[in-house]
């Protein structure tokens, strides 16, 4: 699918289906920035799909990284209560200082990359991402965690050395 990624590249997240995917990877293991308590990423989101390709520059700190597991947990649980009169709707990382990725808990799951701050153009991308996903991202976030020495997250929020 998407013959790009380097063999070292560090995918925070991959979404896919047989057809097309949207994967985030970090460009470096090394914070870009680094502030008390927070360190910043440089990363990429890359659409592949037979109709589309691009890339776009995406950054997150280490709290949006927390934030990403917590928004595991909230699909996960979304998907329990299958009678939401709503899909559900969230974004990652928080928008308007980067580019970043909206998910909506349809059938299928559609997942939107924004590039607000820049071009402002958004692609929209139909996932059928079947069983299972939601356990594949929380072992990508985890070894994400461990490759960039920030523990690892809970399911309560706390994090562990």
């Amino acid at each position: 699918m998407d013959t790009n990624t380097e063999p070292d590249a560090i995918e925070l997240l991959r979404l896919a289906d047989p057809g097309q995917s949207i994967i985030v990877r970090l460009r470096s293991a090394e914070p870009a920035l680094e502030s008390p308590g927070v360190r910043y990423y440089d990363a990429e989101a890359v659409v592949t799909s037979d109709f589309v390709n691009g890339t776009v520059y995406l950054g997150f700190d280490s709290e949006d990284l927390a934030d990403w597991g917590r928004l595991l947990d909230a699909i996960e649980e979304a998907e329990q209560e299958a009678d939401l009169d709503e899909p559900f709707t969230a974004d990652w990382p928080r928008s308007g200082r980067t580019a970043y990725l909206r998910l909506l808990a349809e059938d299928p799951y559609v997942v939107e990359v924004h590039d607000g701050p820049g071009t402002q153009i958004v692609v929209s991308v139909p996932l059928d991402l079947g069983e299972g996903w939601i356990a594949e991202c929380r072992v990508r976030l985890a070894a994400a965690r461990s490759a960039l020495g920030l523990g690892s997250e809970d399911r309560h929020g706390g994090v562990s050395r």
